[in-house]
């Protein structure tokens, strides 16, 4: 009896626990709450301003403008109150606004990195310019928002860019062996033009699954194990919830910017090579001249190192620095241990370079 009434008990507890498991997994977290204004729209795509808690006089003056991909929620930026760079950049002064790309609609098909990196992106500069009262600014770019701000560092050079922040940016595709992303795509396997045929853009969940797939015990088992184990831990279980709210929160890629992305970079490298025609421009590397910092993530398996520090010798900068940082591609700005390396290290590059 004692014996049975042991199993019971211990079945029960597994039940409940499962149960909190369920729970804590179908829950999704409050995110992107610091406090920011719509100042401007175009299409899907938002400028948001985030509201200045210094006074205009305590601020540095050069604003910085946040680009982030355009095929996942920029709130990566701003996950939650005391683990969110929005939140540490703005409370150190900085006059800080954020390019929401949107969701593209089937009617978005045809947008390409031309549209988003002469269009969109020069629009939203100068709404910048008029708010802030600057001429100049920073711009710091993420993942695919990298690629946007180079072409754009690189075709309009002298548009007042002050400050340029790369980070994990996919910029150089030439190590074919080295990027996993690239057998993915490989044109003996991968039709682009029979899969946007069909979905018009590329569905967020076939981009979403492509990424988890590169490190498929650790997204599908490691991840749910880790939240397992650390149930009775309410910030773990927070933490969790913040970044599976993100994760889960899919967008598509416009099919025309795909397309490019897997035509003119991943198997043809144009960008590297001095090919790359956007809009009857060709983006010149040696033309961007503000100054830079590339950061790279070390255990990066999405952007491999390899793919973000040729940049470094092909721009005409002459203020730049590379700096490396142990973590993954999202873990670097995300992760626990973001706010005492990697912020810190971008705002210490940038404050003397905002003044």
């Amino acid at each position: 009896m004692y014996e049975a009434a042991v199993v019971t008990d211990q079945l029960l507890g597994v039940g409940e626990k499962f149960t909190d498991f369920t729970k804590a997994v179908t829950t999704k977290a409050s995110i992107a709450q610091t406090p920011k204004e719509l100042i401007w729209t175009l299409n899907k795509a938002k400028l948001y301003r985030y509201i200045p808690l210094l006074p205009k006089e305590e601020r540095h003056p050069v604003p910085l403008l946040l680009v982030f991909a355009l095929m996942n929620r920029p709130y990566i930026l701003d996950l939650k109150p005391g683990h969110s760079f929005v939140e540490f950049m703005v409370k150190s002064g900085y006059d800080l606004y954020l390019l929401d790309w949107g969701t593209p609609g089937p009617e978005d098909k045809h947008l390409k990195f031309d549209d988003y990196a002469l269009d969109y992106l020069p629009r939203a500069i100068r709404k910048l310019k008029v708010v802030s009262g600057s001429e100049e600014f920073s711009m710091l770019g993420w993942c695919i928002g990298a690629i946007i701000t180079t072409i754009y560092a690189a075709l309009r050079p002298d548009d007042g860019l002050r400050n340029l922040v790369l980070l994990t940016a996919p910029l150089d595709f030439s190590n074919k062996d080295g990027i996993t992303f690239s057998r993915w795509v490989d044109e003996r396997y991968f039709d682009v033009d029979k899969v946007l045929a069909a979905f018009g853009n590329m569905p967020g969940e076939m981009i979403d699954y492509g990424a988890k797939a590169l490190k498929p015990v650790e997204n599908y088992v490691g991840n749910y194990l880790k939240l397992w184990d650390n149930l009775d831990n309410p910030q773990v279980v927070d933490a969790w919830q913040a970044m599976n709210t993100w994760v889960t929160d899919n967008v598509p890629l416009a099919g025309g910017a795909f397309r490019q992305l897997v035509v003119d970079l991943y198997r043809n490298d144009r960008l590297m090579r001095g090919e790359w025609i956007i809009r009857g421009e060709r983006v010149d590397l040696g033309r961007i001249s503000a100054k830079l910092l590339t950061v790279i993530a070390e255990g990066d398996h999405i952007t491999p190192p390899c793919q973000s520090a040729a940049i470094m010798s092909r721009v005409s900068s002459t203020d730049k620095e590379l700096f490396r940082i142990p973590g993954g591609h999202i873990g670097i700005m995300a992760g626990s241990g973001a706010g005492k390396r990697t912020w810190p290290h971008i705002e210490n590059w940038l404050a003397p370079r905002s003044d």
